[in-house]
């Protein structure tokens, strides 16, 4: 499989996917979640059940006409219900992908959650990936986690090395390298995520995460710039070719994501890691565009 560089690439993919996935929208009353719909609908590369409260026909109704077989609307008395409901479409198998429309994160993942219907199976961690295209940057850069996860444990840290991992594979990444991000390139106990990163590297060598490189601590500009790594004197397969960026905590992931997106000009597309389908929760103030990334990025990996 050729290798998805960036956001035109993951577009041709999606538009070549042998099946039409079919995806839970809920609450889709905002313009743009409305425009990501009309996009996949336009160009026949998606399939809906839209989820939302009455209002929400207002936005949704034309589509049923428009694109016969392709909509089906289901309205719900409260946006706890039409969470519940959205979710338990995907749980049922008659969806591949759940999507946040305008509904706040927090009451679709108490759903996601639920231990009858919900999507994270037993024993499994709740993430967070971001995909970055950015100008300077050769290839797609994923990194984990600026949504979900405070203060990773090494249990967690895991698990998301695990996640970004199998998504780059989805995506024709094979040999995946990742960078354990810290603000230098010292073990240090005062930083007790250095310490999960000698355990994260010791399972990397043990063949816990399959054909992978994993280095660090380093520092994103190390793992992202050649020039920095050998000024630095450090000779690592990782440094300057990252693929996957793992943060010490969510502060720094968080950080990360809104400084590049508002002064690094980067296009930005995520999902939630760890459940038994994709579920995409982006930001109210994200442009449609990327929604519409977030989207394929569920669905090619779906």
């Amino acid at each position: 499989m050729t290798p998805i560089k960036n956001f035109e690439d993951l577009r041709e993919r999606f538009k070549s996917l042998p099946l039409r996935p079919r995806v839970v929208v809920v609450n889709p009353s905002d313009q743009d979640t409305c425009t990501v719909v009309e996009r996949c609908l336009n160009e026949k590369l998606a399939s809906f059940f839209l989820v939302g409260l009455p209002e929400c026909e207002t936005f949704s109704g034309h589509m049923v006409q428009e694109y016969p077989g392709e909509v089906q609307v289901y309205t719900e008395p409260t946006l706890e219900d039409a969470a519940a409901r959205g979710v338990q479409i995907v749980h049922d198998g008659l969806a591949d992908v759940l999507f946040k429309g305008n509904i706040n994160t927090d009451k679709l993942l108490k759903a996601v959650l639920n231990k009858e219907y919900g999507l994270l199976p037993a024993g499994n961690v709740l993430s967070h990936i971001t995909a970055v295209s950015q100008p300077d940057y050769p290839k797609l850069l994923f990194f984990s986690d600026a949504a979900v996860i405070p203060q990773p444990t090494l249990e967690q840290f895991d698990a998301m090395v695990r996640y970004d991992v199998d998504i780059c594979r989805k995506l024709g990444i094979e040999h995946p390298r990742v960078a354990l991000i810290h603000f230098s390139e010292k073990v240090n106990e005062k930083f007790e995520n250095t310490m999960s990163y000698v355990a994260i590297k010791e399972n990397a060598a043990a063949g816990a995460y399959g054909e992978v490189d994993v280095d660090g601590p380093m520092d994103a500009k190390t793992a992202c710039d050649l020039h920095s790594a050998q000024v630095k004197g450090i000779n690592s397969s990782v440094t300057g070719q990252a693929d996957i960026l793992i943060f010490a905590n969510l502060q720094a992931g968080n950080t990360f994501y809104k400084t590049i997106s508002l002064f690094g000009h980067a296009r930005m597309a995520g999902l939630i890691t760890g459940t038994s389908r994709p579920v995409v929760v982006p930001s109210r103030a994200d442009s449609a565009e990327s929604k519409f990334h977030s989207l394929a990025l569920a669905c090619v990996t779906a």
